[in-house]
């Protein structure tokens, strides 16, 4: 299996620090809001790495972690006179609603910065004890980043000639300007503070993620904590240079041997922002889209690349989740069976640094060679139990086509809608037996007027919702 590896800027072969194990944490959202386009994109790619892992053997422990703690959410519970617990747990469970939604598997772990305090303060504690951190006159704690030499080797940036070396600008309070908050002290009403070794306050942002990977993953006899790190592409600079280097300080190691990161998502041409007032909520897109949908949609492009969100491409690639479900219908009823030399194909795609273009083109080929086959035989038994576990592997590895089809068919369709829909095949039923046929057929009209097509089958009537 290769993976690109951001500090290297090349394909690697990977090669886990334990054999048939693979350690993996990926930076979680800050929950003072609901999750957005960005937040899916990078769950369903770390979500497709794990089963690519898994689908290779591996044992994989992954983690995801919720930052709790931050200026964002202080300022959101002040206007909106929310108690921050209250409003963090809201936007954790908003955003687990909407993972599960997209078919999203919970990681093994999920950790909260207020449940690691106890693990920050160590940290920082030992970078104070070795002269690496220092407290400034206001009771913050930073980094001093002069002593680090390596850093700025994941990002290639973050050089003393920068000058977007931080998102909040310059402070008085620091020796130079690259280094970081460690440790923000209690600044009094207005503020959030929890008790500590280092005095009351809350910790940086930066720090929240060392303490969680060395807590709940890190081999602490090995050159790296774990094998990879994962976050979007924002985070390469300053935040996931910042982990590693006060990791590297404190311990002496570094903190991921691979580092991959996911390209961004652009709305309408710009790269998605709050700023820029075209943040897509992905609980907006769920009440137009079912969640497999655009899932299927997310991951069609590789994910290194931007993504150009618009619904034309959206709409485009549901008919490629469509031809899935059509064919899974003509096989259904056989028990599935494994068929390694599609597996393998499959498989080798996703190896190459997930080439997803490549693996749905295998799909593709399998579609459309399955249909072919089923033309001529239409009743062969073996074929249909191939074809069925051809696509339960496909769910397994890229977590689509797992839904019974007559279902999937009837996305879309409000439970009303579906009791008369249902009380007029009744009717039709009725027609048919009587001979009524002219009632049958204007049942059928009228039901393809709002979309619904009627399939006739020996086990009885069924229905699909298609475009009007």
């Amino acid at each position: 299996m290769k993976i690109y590896d951001t500090r290297q800027k090349q394909k690697l072969d990977f090669t886990p620090i334990m054999p048939h194990e693979v350690r993996i944490y990926v930076c979680g959202p800050t929950v003072y809001d609901d999750a957005h386009l960005g937040h899916a994109r990078s769950s369903i790619v770390f979500d497709l790495l794990v089963r690519t892992l898994e689908s290779n053997g591996y044992s994989v422990i992954f983690v995801k972690n919720f930052t709790d703690i931050d200026d964002k959410i202080i300022k959101k519970a002040l206007d909106t006179h929310t108690d921050i617990v209250e409003l963090s747990a809201h936007y954790i469970q908003s955003y687990l609603k909407d993972m599960d939604a997209l078919g999203v598997r919970r990681p093994a772990r999920e950790p909260k910065a207020t449940e690691s305090l106890h693990s920050i303060a160590k940290i920082i504690g030992v970078l104070l004890d070795k002269k690496v951190a220092y407290q400034a006159p206001n009771g913050d704690v930073y980094l001093d980043v002069s002593q680090d030499k390596l850093y700025g080797s994941i990002s290639h940036r973050g050089s003393e000639e920068d000058e977007n070396l931080s998102r909040v600008g310059e402070n008085e309070e620091k020796k130079h300007k690259r280094d970081f908050v460690l440790w923000k002290a209690y600044k009094g009403s207005g503020d959030i503070g929890y008790e500590s070794p280092l005095g009351r306050g809350r910790p940086g942002w930066h720090i929240e993620c060392s303490a969680m990977i060395d807590h709940n993953l890190a081999y602490k006899d090995k050159p790296y904590q774990i094998d990879i790190h994962g976050g979007g592409g924002d985070l390469a600079f300053p935040h996931h240079e910042n982990e590693a280097c006060q990791t590297r300080c404190a311990f002496g190691v570094e903190i991921a041997k691979y580092w991959m990161h996911n390209g961004f998502v652009n709305v309408n041409g710009e790269k998605m922002s709050k700023s820029l007032g075209n943040s897509f909520f992905i609980k907006d897109a769920l009440k137009f889209y079912d969640g497999e949908v655009l899932r299927n949609y997310l991951l069609g492009t590789h994910y290194r690349a931007v993504l150009n969100f618009n619904e034309e491409d959206l709409l485009v690639s549901k008919k490629r989740l469509d031809k899935l479900y059509r064919l899974k219908k003509r096989a259904i009823g056989e028990t599935p069976c494994a068929n390694k030399d599609f597996e393998n194909s499959l498989l080798e795609s996703m190896n190459d640094d997930l080439n997803i273009s490549k693996a749905l083109s295998v799909v593709e080929e399998m579609i459309n060679v399955s249909n072919e086959m089923m033309d001529k035989n239409p009743k062969d038994k073996p074929l249909k139990a191939k074809i069925l576990g051809n696509i339960d592997f496909v769910f397994n590895l890229l977590g689509i086509g797992g839904r019974d089809p007559l279902e999937y068919f009837q996305l879309g369709v409000a439970q009303e809608q579906k009791s008369y829909i249902q009380s007029q095949l009744q009717k039709r039923q009725l027609a048919k037996k009587n001979k009524d046929f002219v009632t049958a057929d204007k049942i059928r009209e009228e039901l393809a007027q709002i979309g619904i097509l009627i399939m006739d089958t020996p086990e009885g009537s069924v229905w699909e919702k298609v475009p009007t």
